[in-house]
């Protein structure tokens, strides 16, 4: 588990050993509070993360659009991580 802003994470993915704790919390803003699943992903040795919903299905932020994001906006095989949102403390 995950704790960052007083919220708990788990890890769901993990592709090429992506995660660092410490780079995540480190990035992460409170804009990303409203998202319960997000996206990291690593290009250049810099982490960008994105913030999803699973609650809107028409949001264009929906987490059926992962790979969609993965495979558009990201660059091909680069490191990347999942973490879902479980609680709030």
């Amino acid at each position: 588990m995950i704790l960052v802003n007083n919220k708990v994470f788990e890890l769901v993915k993990e592709h090429r050993d992506a995660f660092n704790e410490q780079m995540f919390k480190e990035k992460y803003t409170e804009s990303l509070d409203k998202y319960d699943v997000i996206v990291g992903d690593i290009s250049s040795n810099i982490l960008r993360l994105k913030g999803f919903t699973s609650k809107n299905q028409n949001s264009p932020a929906y987490v059926m659009l992962i790979p969609d994001y993965l495979s558009e906006s990201c660059n091909y095989n680069c490191p990347y991580f999942i973490v879902k949102r479980v609680s709030d403390v």
